[in-house]
């Protein structure tokens, strides 16, 4: 690992060649000075995700007020928040929820899906529970020429709306909460399979689990589309891996990363993630991503 100077006393420490740094000796607060949220954005876009140790000091109110330092902040579009927040998202084991042991770009399924997210590891289990992520542009950039090309033309539909003949480890708590909470109102969004990164310029692979089809592409076809480009985005090398402690906190481009929760822990584990709104993407080719369902699409 190299380590480089970053700001006021702290490093940055790489965890991999191609995605992820440890930025040490700093204290996230919404009080940092502007300078400082700039070096950090800064990261963030050259390393796709960041990693900060020994945050036990925030709190909710203290993560959001950090949070909204990086841009307007975004409840999720089903699932309520922490009492008291905005926008804090309680991810707790024992409540259920939608899985997250699966590769994917977070809230996908809507036009503008969110930029950021940060997330805090509030309990944490002693063995397990670690959260892998993966580099889409780089992703792309390993294709061959003749799939790039292919890719940059093609357009996919991502929903919340559950496909459980492919979902076979789903336990009845978890189909019920799909149900009854993330579901209830089922979005559709296309999105171009290839988006222009509206701050580094480069073009990173939307995919992931909430991928029900590609556009004029029969689901035979499609299927095998997806594994291609899919085994791309999760290859080994194009990946980091955090080992999660209490008061971690995980900061990630939702636009250039897609992440996958390890589901390999049998105690209490409770993270909250807080969101930055996004833009609509882009295609190579100019065309914006457009909601299907339902019918409140931004202008």
């Amino acid at each position: 690992m190299t380590e480089t100077a970053l700001i006021d006393g702290a490093n940055i420490v790489r965890c991999t060649a191609r995605i992820g740094a440890e930025i040490r000796n700093i204290k996230l607060s919404g009080d940092l000075s502007s300078r400082t949220i700039g070096a950090i954005n800064s990261l963030l876009l050259e390393h796709k995700v960041i990693f900060f140790r020994d945050q036990g000091h925030l709190d909710d109110a203290e993560q959001e007020r950090f949070a909204v330092r990086l841009g307007k902040l975004v409840p999720h579009p089903t699932l309520h928040v922490t009492e008291g927040t905005a926008s804090i998202l309680n991810i707790d084991s024992t409540r259920g929820g939608r899985r997250s042991d699966l590769w994917h770009v977070d809230v996908s399924f809507v036009e503008a899906y969110p930029k950021i997210a940060v997330l805090r590891g509030v309990v944490i289990p002693p063995i397990g529970g670690d959260t892998i992520w993966s580099n889409t542009a780089a992703a792309y950039l390993d294709l061959p020429p003749p799939l790039q090309r292919l890719a940059d033309e093609l357009w996919a539909v991502h929903s919340n709306a559950y496909d459980y003949t492919v979902m076979p480890r789903i336990s009845e708590a978890e189909k019920k909460f799909v149900d009854e909470i993330y579901a209830k109102t089922i979005y559709e969004t296309e999105h171009p399979v290839v988006r222009v990164h509206p701050e580094t310029g480069e073009r990173t692979l939307v995919l992931g689990d909430l991928v029900k089809g590609f556009v004029d592409i029969p689901k035979y076809d499609g299927n095998r589309l997806f594994d291609l480009f899919q085994f791309h985005i999760t290859a080994p090398e194009n990946t980091v891996r955090w080992s999660w402690r209490e008061g971690d906190v995980a900061i990630w481009d939702n636009r250039a990363t897609q992440h996958y929760a390890v589901k390999d822990y049998d105690q209490h584990r409770v993270v909250r993630r807080a969101t930055i709104d996004g833009d609509v993407p882009v295609s190579v080719d100019g065309r914006r991503s457009v909601m299907r369902r339902p019918s409140n699409s931004r202008p």
